[in-house]
């Protein structure tokens, strides 16, 4: 599978963006697990014009990233051409678009999914974007506003039409949000459409080796992109390469690994964003590390109130001192993010 000229060779597997999960410390441990595609948080394309600190930020993306995709939103078309060419300036290697974002504060007016409601708007924006920058434009999305209006299959020949170089798709429409299971089914149609010739990535409960290769094999994506199985848990990458080239299925880190990960984590953080900002940003993560561990109540809340960094590397290295000998395959994968 190629995007651009940017060659993922078969069964490629990536990180789908999210937001106040995908910062570049998550994107490294995901990274160092064998993500083939990252991406950053989506970015405001208003936040973007606007100069904002916030938006800004998240344009920082390092070489260890690549091939790292840079998200943007909106729902006007200048400013969002206007934020693809200074998402463009930061030097990613593809451009996506967000049309799938289901929260209300986005959808509701107009942006992210709610572009679903608009297609011919929707079009005309991507059409532009890819026009106005030199990168690769990618775009994800997902099957339709509701059950009334699956309408992807249609979207997806008119964004191809007008150049973008892939498509990513969540198999839920927009009033589903994140509740029941994803219908990969149009997705299948839509790859299997011959009129189809852009690469097309599955989203959509991407949680083991076996559920990808499964979806890989039933529906003949070319890529599949994994959102919510990934929090607190960056080494599911190695699980699903693992289990695609063996048919092995891994078993879990032990407490010890996990610890390990996690102070590398909180280590790349601290590198990035200072003691301060990249201890905060920490906690959302460092507790899911853990999930499953009995009796773990006292030990989740130093890690999420604790400031010093020395301090908060030592709680993690208490962990495999308490918990070294419980089973590590009875922690249950957490699934607390929002894949958008």
């Amino acid at each position: 599978m190629k995007i651009g000229d940017i060659d993922f060779g078969s069964r490629a597997v990536f990180l789908a963006p999210m937001e106040d999960v995908t910062d570049p410390s998550f994107r490294y441990m995901c990274k160092r697990f064998g993500a083939d595609m990252v991406y950053t948080e989506f970015i405001s394309s208003d936040g973007l014009i606007r100069d904002a600190w916030k938006s800004r930020t998240k344009l920082n993306i390092f070489d260890y990233e690549r091939p790292v995709g840079i998200q943007i939103y909106g729902n006007q078309i200048e400013p969002m051409v206007e934020a693809a060419r200074i998402a463009e300036s930061a030097n990613p290697d593809i451009i996506d678009i967000n049309f799938g974002c289901p929260m209300k504060k986005i959808a509701g007016r107009g942006a992210g999914s709610g572009m679903m409601r608009d297609v011919p708007l929707m079009v005309a924006m991507t059409d532009r974007i890819v026009k106005a920058v030199n990168k690769p434009v990618t775009v994800k999305t997902r099957l339709g506003w509701d059950d009334e209006s699956k309408n992807i299959e249609e979207i997806a020949l008119r964004l191809q039409d007008v150049g973008i170089a892939a498509l990513t798709i969540h198999g839920r429409t927009r009033a589903q949000l994140y509740r029941g299971e994803a219908d990969w089914t149009l997705i299948g149609k839509v790859k299997n459409n011959p009129a189809i010739h852009i690469p097309i990535v599955g989203n959509g409960d991407i949680d083991s080796g076996v559920k990808a290769k499964e979806m890989f094999d039933r529906y003949g994506v070319d890529a599949v992109m994994v959102g919510r199985a990934t929090y607190g848990r960056p080494w599911i990458f190695r699980e699903i390469k693992h289990y695609l080239s063996t048919g092995e299925v891994l078993p879990q880190p032990s407490v010890a690994e996990r610890v390990a990960i996690a102070k590398e984590h909180l280590a790349k953080s601290i590198e990035i964003k200072g003691e301060r900002v990249g201890v905060l940003e920490m906690r959302r993560h460092l507790s899911n590390y853990f999930k499953g561990l009995p009796n773990f109540k006292e030990t989740r809340m130093r890690l999420v109130t604790t400031d010093n960094p020395n301090e908060l590397q030592e709680v993690i290295s208490s962990i495999a001192k308490r918990w070294g000998d419980f089973d590590a395959a009875a922690c249950i994968p957490p699934s607390l993010a929002h894949d958008i």
